[in-house]
């Protein structure tokens, strides 16, 4: 496998809380991921459980994007004792699941499933508006209720678009029920890392940490509290560094947790047991 290197043994359990690795053999999925994956050659779920537990990496949370992708997490999941689902439909998906009822019958549906720990990534992505506003939105409070219903916590993807987060997060969510999540690879500001960390979000931090040029991005990055920290790769997208140009991978995590304790002041066993522990917390595995 490009780009992978044997990790010296330790006692560290860590958790990728974001992957996509469901779609890795190449045959189903959402088709950028699976069009990453096969960049990287023959590889298969198996092979990447087994390269990431080299990296003490013992747990993965399998995100799916669309409803056939939500349905290949599921089966990875249920298939593999270290692996755990998300069920979601992507902000860049929600103009195919709109008008759609039976799929988006048959989407809510799964949340029932065996091993389904959490509702997403769904919000809103304004960076891009593969889908428009309307339907981002409209596809963002369907996955909020269904998760409110489930009693299941939010994986978030938020980009260029907390002015209009905000407001529908907050009709959801209450002091007296709060809505549980996490906002997926936050880049954004130290306000609205505020913001959520008063609604008791977490926070996920991936690769990009390690290769961002923004000195206020690395500053934010500080100032999450270790109880709201999460890691995650989003695999097989924003490989870290120094293995850029290669196939981002769970075994990555690694990487990223080293990097990160070494940017907060922390050690690395501090910043894997609390990360661990709350990503345990949070999905309930």
């Amino acid at each position: 496998m490009p780009g992978f290197c044997n990790m010296p043994s330790s006692i560290f359990n860590l958790v990728d809380s974001h992957c996509h690795i469901q779609s890795a053999e190449g045959f189903e999925g959402e088709a950028s991921t699976r069009k990453m994956w096969e960049k990287a050659g023959e590889t298969s779920p198996e092979d990447i459980i087994a390269r990431a537990k080299t990296a003490d990496v013992t747990k993965m949370i399998c995100v799916g994007c669309t409803l056939e992708d939500s349905l290949l997490a599921v089966n990875v999941a249920r298939s593999h004792e270290n692996c755990w689902a998300s069920i979601g439909v992507h902000p860049h998906e929600a103009h195919h699941y709109v008008h759609g009822l039976a799929a988006i019958k048959e989407f809510a549906a799964l949340a029932t499933a065996p091993k389904v720990v959490a509702v997403g990534e769904c919000g809103l992505d304004y960076f891009y508006e593969h889908s428009d506003r309307a339907s981002q939105q409209r596809i963002l409070e369907f996955q909020l209720e269904l998760a409110i219903k489930r009693n299941l916590p939010v994986i978030f993807h938020v980009r260029e678009a907390f002015d209009d987060f905000w407001p529908i997060f907050e009709k959801y969510s209450s002091r007296r029920k709060p809505t549980r999540g996490v906002l997926h690879s936050f880049t954004d500001s130290l306000e609205n890392l505020d913001r959520a960390l008063r609604h008791g979000l977490y926070i996920g931090v991936n690769g990009i940490a390690t290769f961002t040029k923004k000195p206020e991005q690395l500053e934010v990055y500080k100032a999450i509290p270790l109880a709201s920290l999460l890691l995650e790769t989003d695999a097989p997208f924003l490989t870290p560094v120094p293995f850029r140009g290669k196939i981002c991978e769970p075994y990555h995590i690694r990487t990223i947790a080293e990097y990160l304790a070494e940017l907060r002041g922390e050690s690395l066993e501090k910043l894997a047991e609390a990360t661990t522990r709350n990503a345990q917390q949070l999905f309930n595995i």
